[in-house]
């Protein structure tokens, strides 16, 4: 039998920081939940056609965006892109039969860990290292703000992904 992933529902009185990691954290955790059970084939398996999305996509794609807006935006690191390239720009959606849950989860939760390592001792109104294209500017306060978007958008994809993988319902 497997466990699911133990949850923690955000704070309703935290401050603003306290309530942007709070409710980062909770979607982060419900990505998780959405996978948890499941065999690698299952987490491959692009259940919604036309889409190829799957959770396996999902997740890794997550990782990218960790390392993107963090590392890359915030930080200014040099920290090329894990899973896709100038073929496939999309490679982080397009698992192949090689690539594993285990592997995926550990490099999306190192990109979480180095996430909030970098967010720790900045301000929310501290200023990234990288701007956007149009040269605006983007401070933490948005970045966590785009992140719980992110998830939010994504775990609602993940509710139908695994619906149709294997009839789960719920949170």
């Amino acid at each position: 039998m497997t466990t699911t992933p133990d949850r923690t529902e955000p704070s309703t009185t935290a401050g603003e920081r306290a309530m942007l990691e709070g409710w980062l954290e909770f979607h982060r955790e419900t990505l998780e939940r959405k996978c948890a059970g499941l065999t690698d084939e299952q987490l491959r398996t692009a259940s919604v056609p036309p889409s190829d999305l799957s959770l396996l996509g999902l997740v890794r794609h997550m990782a990218e965006v960790e390392r993107g807006w963090f590392r890359r935006t915030l930080a200014g690191e040099d920290a090329p892109p894990l899973y896709y390239d100038d073929e496939d720009r999309d490679g982080d959606f397009h698992p192949t039969e090689q690539d594993t849950w285990e592997e995926a989860r550990a490099t999306w939760q190192a990109e979480i860990a180095r996430a909030r390592e970098l967010a720790a001792d900045r301000s929310l109104d501290d200023l990234a290292a990288r701007t956007s294209r149009a040269g605006e500017s983007y401070n933490l306060r948005w970045i966590l703000t785009h992140m719980i978007e992110e998830y939010a958008r994504h775990n609602g994809h993940a509710d139908l992904l695994r619906e149709r993988v294997d009839g789960s319902t719920g949170d």
